[in-house]
């Protein structure tokens, strides 16, 4: 099972780097229209849907598609979680491993077609559902790699998340979250990025590794109690 979404995860990680490719390619012309000294890879300032209307307003409809593009996206990983998983228990870890892998192949994948991004500080647009998520580059890879890697211990052994854990899994969750769009109001209307949440991000981080692994420790005292 787990092979099979890595070997997802990849592929998709690609298939995501070369949609990003096309949609840079059709809006640098309005970009550099809309903001002429803006460096070539740099993604902020954000075109506001008020310039891209009066610069180029038959892309206008562009910016729907795309949201809906990345909500599709999201319901393919889960029912390529879901078909894999077997069963309800483990579709969750299955969905982490494949939604990790994927996004962690994503910022591969790109590096390789196009050279970006530059650097891991480098900022990046990560949904835009419901709002623009940001920050930069070495955020999202750090959530990556922890999915992938708690994920994939879920899948190979038995882990019970009940009670406190889930409570504290569920609000790293929404720390992670929350630093990602932390600075959405001034983003969207075209402002640089501020000094991204790294207190929060790093707080959701802890919590969530931290109710992980207490229930993979007592999962394994437990056994060895038993034995």
């Amino acid at each position: 099972m787990a092979t099979g979404l890595l070997l997802f995860g990849v592929s998709f990680g690609y298939v995501e780097a070369a949609v990003v490719v096309y949609l840079r390619a059709i809006y640098e012309p309005v970009r550099l229209l809309v903001n002429p000294n803006q460096t070539t890879g740099d993604l902020f300032p954000l075109i506001t849907r008020e310039q891209l209307r009066v610069a180029a307003p038959g892309r206008v409809r562009l910016v729907g598609a795309e949201i809906a593009r990345e909500a599709a996206t999201l319901f393919m990983l889960a029912g390529v979680a879901l078909a894999t998983a077997g069963s309800r228990k483990l579709w969750l870890p299955a969905f982490a491993l494949a939604f990790g892998t994927w996004d962690l192949f994503y910022y591969v994948f790109l590096k390789v077609l196009v050279g970006w991004p530059t650097s891991l500080l480098t900022w990046d647009v990560l949904f835009l559902i419901p709002v623009p998520w940001a920050a930069p580059v070495l955020a999202p890879v750090i959530v990556s790699v922890t999915i992938i890697v708690t994920g994939l211990v879920a899948l190979c052994r038995s882990v019970r998340m009940t009670g406190w854990r889930w409570i504290a899994l569920s609000l790293g969750g929404f720390l992670i979250v929350l630093s990602f769009v932390w600075d959405f109001p001034n983003i969207i209307v075209g402002g640089l990025p501020h000094r991204f949440a790294w207190a929060i991000f790093a707080s959701g981080e802890f919590l969530g590794v931290s109710a992980f692994l207490h229930a993979v420790r007592r999962r394994v005292r437990g056994t060895a109690v038993s034995d």
